[in-house]
């Protein structure tokens, strides 16, 4: 019977969750349900500087805001389901001790008592030889005479790993097979001190301890996977199966980077793009269903997603691509659920709120043009208060400015006769199309100058959908207005 997979995802809390972070998870996450496995998240919080909680619980709210759901690993009330915990590598001393340690004594490591300095100096001068910069290993056979006198100097060590001079051959589930001269490599280091280990060698171990079967993580991991092989051999590890996902690009194929790019879910859940929508956008960067479809349920991608539709080359992250699939999710949207994620941005923008009818109404004749929910107060401040525009902008085309005020002056006759209880869009529309047509005038003539009158914008919903929603009162002030 096939064991089923255990696959993670390994965050370090030194900021938000970032993008090329979350699509990995969404990737470990379909890989998992599709497989019928177990979806672990393990906190690499080993970076005591830069670590912060803060963040942790960024990328837990930020991963549950997603829907992306874990097997095992921590919770946001601070408690770990799971049996392979504790699930923060900081926790997980004791754990990576003995291996170390082990290494230590099987002479597979050795401590290293080189200084920054003189390895800078060593980089640099392989550099100029035009060979590849690695360690040398002038520590590597140190005598304990030599140690005791580097201690007495009051040097600091680290522990470095022992690379054995082999070809290593791997077969990566997304690029196939990979081969690396590990001579190329130089001895690693691995630890600070045997409770303290590197990343490279916590993972090993993490990964090891915990089951993790398939490691399916970024294509910029490529080079730390032998490395993580040798280790896993030299501690006698089963080998987890890799796979490496392409890098997400900037629009110009550069590295994704927050320079030209928000790169942080954060970002995007500010800007007002629905989870569903930034998921269904993350799946496409670097897989595709291999058909014309674009547009995903969760429920979808978990009976869709295959390692084998995952691309060998860079993702672009278009933000017009975003844009529109945010737009599809958007429209799918009954008003009530438009309203309600719409409110905390209105709210922001000081958009009153006390007739929420009349808020619905005026929200949703933009539900169709939104592209995400933070222009939603700009795009609808028109219904709100007073309106201020060049009159310039009444004037369609070439159309005469004569022309145009008393078209203004037609309107506002119709919209005068116009009972409330007939006010409706379906009415206002019905009325002047005839109007238009008794008179003989230009449909231009008169619906923009109406539009503009009641928006003050060049672009905005059409004049009969707008004066529908504004009511009798507001539309014969805007349109008076707008003729003197």
């Amino acid at each position: 019977m096939k064991k089923k997979p255990r696959v993670r995802i390994a965050p370090s809390p030194t900021g938000p969750l970032h993008l090329g972070t979350a699509r990995a998870a969404l990737y470990n996450y379909l890989y998992a349900k599709k497989e019928g496995g177990v979806f672990v998240l393990r906190i690499e919080d080993t970076d005591l500087e830069r670590s912060d909680e803060k963040y942790t619980t960024q990328i837990i709210e930020g991963l549950e805001w997603l829907g992306i759901h874990w097997d095992e690993g921590p919770t946001l009330d601070g408690k770990e389901k799971g049996k392979f915990g504790p699930y923060f590598q900081t926790k997980r001393t004791d754990t990576y001790e003995k291996h170390v340690q082990k290494l230590l004594d099987e002479d597979k490591a050795y401590l290293c008592y080189c200084s920054k300095e003189e390895l800078d100096a060593e980089r640099k001068e392989m550099e100029s030889k035009g060979v590849a910069p690695i360690y040398s290993g002038k520590c590597c056979d140190l005598s304990e005479e030599q140690k005791k006198a580097y201690e007495q100097e009051g040097r600091n060590s680290i522990i470095r790993y022992r690379i054995p001079d082999k070809t290593l051959v791997y077969k990566d589930m997304v690029r196939g097979e990979i081969s690396f001269e590990t001579k190329l490599i130089g001895d690693i280091s691995i630890a600070r001190d045997v409770k303290t280990p590197l990343y490279n060698m916590a993972v090993v171990i993490d990964d090891y301890t915990m089951e993790i079967s398939h490691v399916i993580r970024g294509e910029d991991h490529v080079s730390n996977t032998p490395k993580q092989i040798l280790l896993g051999e030299a501690l006698g590890f089963s080998i987890p199966e890799y796979g490496h996902l392409p890098l997400i690009l900037n629009e110009d194929k550069t590295k994704l980077s927050k320079r030209k790019t928000k790169v942080t879910v954060d970002d995007y859940k500010q800007e007002g793009y629905l989870p569903e929508a930034l998921l269904n956008f993350m799946l496409l960067l670097g897989w595709n269903p291999k058909t014309e479809e674009e547009i995903f349920s969760l429920k979808e991608m978990e009976k869709r997603f295959d390692l084998k539709g995952v691309h060998k080359a860079g993702a672009v992250f278009t933000k017009e691509k975003l844009d529109w699939v945010n737009t599809q999710y958007l429209r799918k949207l009954s008003a009530d659920e438009f309203l309600e994620i719409s409110l905390p941005y209105l709210e922001k923008a000081g958009i009153p709120l006390d007739d929420k009818e009349y808020v619905k109404k005026a929200i949703t004749l933009e539900q169709e043009r939104i592209k995400k929910l933070s222009d939603l107060p700009e795009m609808v401040k028109f219904f709100f208060g007073e309106i201020e525009y060049d009159k310039a902008l009444l004037v369609w085309k070439k159309s005469d400015p004569e022309v145009i005020k008393a078209n203004l002056k037609i309107a506002l006759e119709f919209f005068e006769g116009l009972d409330e209880k007939d006010w409706t869009e379906e009415n206002i529309e019905k009325g002047l199309k005839k109007v238009i047509e008794e008179k003989g005038l230009k449909n231009g003539e008169i619906l923009w100058p109406i539009r503009v009158a009641l928006t003050g914008e060049e672009k905005s919903p059409g004049p009969f959908e707008v004066a529908g929603v504004l009511g009798k009162e507001r539309v014969l002030e805007r349109i008076s207005k707008s003729g003197k």
